[in-house]
């Protein structure tokens, strides 16, 4: 088992990608494996449905920074009007989730994404994340959608980002400290 320790540094590439223009596919049907699956929008949801969701899906790829963050600013950040929070539910538990947060000028950012890890690669991921995508583009107003995805998160995210038509714009190099340990184990190849 490999593991990073928390307090290693780490370096690691941040892609920035847009997508001006709403895309030319439809909404897409869930696999045929997913019979009971349900996505629901949260209204004003408590800090710790966030953290649970956020450590769920990021865990792994070290998601740490919003932990640093108090209670209350998260749930203020949560109940502000440009943020949207939508969980997918199959079999009564959470299979992954996106966050859509409009950044003014006419621009959604999907500020999160993900697939729990024990619902990765059964369809799930491309499905979610083109429901994220239609709905950032539903919005009244939005001319831009952004992401970002970096070399700590899955290792097929980027490709996926551009799959369902992202293009990179930037990359940027940064290093950080781990707060957590790191089961590098866990993250697929």
């Amino acid at each position: 088992m490999s593991v990073q320790k928390a307090g290693a540094k780490v370096s690691y590439t941040i892609t920035h990608l847009e997508m001006e223009s709403r895309p030319d596919y439809g909404w897409p049907r869930l696999p045929p494996t997913s019979s009971s699956a349900a996505l629901l929008k949260s209204e004003d949801p408590p800090a710790w449905w966030f953290l649970a969701l956020y450590d769920a899906v990021g865990r792994d790829y070290a998601w740490e920074d919003i932990h640093a963050w108090e209670h209350d600013r998260i749930d203020k950040w949560l109940s502000a009007d440009r943020m949207s929070l939508y969980t997918l539910f199959e079999h009564g538990w959470p299979q992954g989730f996106f966050m859509l947060e409009e950044r003014g000028r006419d621009v959604c950012d999907l500020a999160y994404f993900g697939i729990v890890p024990e619902s990765v690669g059964k369809g799930l991921g491309s499905w979610l994340l083109r429901t994220a995508v239609l709905t950032a583009w539903e919005r009244k107003g939005v001319t831009k959608l952004t992401v970002n995805t970096c070399t700590l998160d899955h290792p097929r995210a980027l490709a996926l980002y551009q799959k369902h038509g992202f293009t990179p714009v930037r990359r940027e190099r940064r290093t950080r400290r781990l707060t957590r340990d790191r089961d590098l184990s866990r993250i697929p190849s």
